[in-house]
């Protein structure tokens, strides 16, 4: 199982990629793997203004729907529109073709509060 050491990670399983102000976000593979094949992810819309821990979507798979949360707060700048069409994406590569949003980060301290891949690792007992 993979855990890139150069993301932050949440306690509710998302991954987030810092790059300046922009932050790209997705479920970690342990997520993933987690609930299973994923047929379907909603996501909120382009501009809207989400907080922290705030719901951003959701993904169905076979037996589950399960809640995404913000890891920051943030105005969604663009949405993986590929999962439309391929949501088997958060399955297959997570942290690639499976992202699901991009932000800009409206408070970068909230960065601090969040897990390293060590941390996250401990976290769920990897």
């Amino acid at each position: 199982m993979q855990f890139p050491a150069h993301l932050k990670y949440t306690k509710d399983h998302e991954w987030i990629l810092i790059e300046g102000t922009t932050g790209t976000i997705g479920i970690t593979e342990f997520a993933q793997s987690e609930l299973g094949d994923i047929v379907y992810v909603e996501l909120n819309g382009l501009g809207d203004h989400m907080n922290q821990n705030d719901v951003f979507g959701t993904v169905e798979a076979v037996k589950t729907v399960s809640e995404l949360f913000m890891p920051v707060s943030g105005e969604i700048t663009e949405i993986n529109a590929g999962l439309d069409s391929a949501p088997e994406s958060v399955n297959k590569d997570p942290y690639g073709d499976g992202w699901m949003i991009k932000v800009t980060m409206s408070d970068l301290s909230q960065v601090d509060g969040l897990m390293s891949a060590a941390e996250y690792q401990a976290h769920i007992g990897h």
